[in-house]
């Protein structure tokens, strides 16, 4: 797994589901975000840092900004896919991620996607620009590597 920029900080393992294929059984363009999505979440539990926590105790939560997603190879029905999280950059109220989506069970890994995701963090009442809280970034800045059991 070495087309990506950096180290990945965070691997989590999906099976593809029925739920996630549209009618020839390939995995749907938009599930791929979904795939993203929960691998950030759980690069951010692995973190320590829950989410519904964050918004209780610092009023805080990470919105999704913006996304973009190139295609490389297709996703099918029961495949094993490794997600990986990479921190591109982390700013004041701002994290951009690299992710990608890898097919296993073959001789070697395959790429099927590459994501660039930007996340805001918002003040959870009014959704304006609010800086990540201290403790939060200590946790995920680039390179801290987070293991938490994988999920297939």
């Amino acid at each position: 797994m070495s087309q990506t920029t950096s180290q990945p900080d965070f691997h989590w393992r999906i099976r593809v589901y029925y739920e996630d294929t549209d009618t020839g059984g390939v995995v749907f363009y938009a599930n791929y975000l979904k795939f993203f999505e929960r691998a950030r979440t759980e690069w951010l539990r692995a973190a320590g840092v829950g989410q519904r926590t964050l918004e209780q105790t610092d009023g805080v939560m990470f919105i999704v900004k913006s996304t973009s997603v190139d295609y490389h190879a297709p996703a099918k029905l029961d495949d094993e896919l490794e997600l990986t999280v990479v921190v591109e950059r982390l700013g004041r109220a701002s994290v951009d991620f690299i992710q990608q989506a890898w097919r296993l069970g073959e001789d070697k890994p395959t790429l099927l996607a590459t994501g660039r995701i930007s996340v805001a963090c918002v003040n959870a009442a009014t959704f304006r620009p609010q800086g990540i809280p201290k403790q939060v970034l200590h946790k995920i800045k680039p390179g801290a590597s987070h293991t938490v059991p994988a999920a297939a």
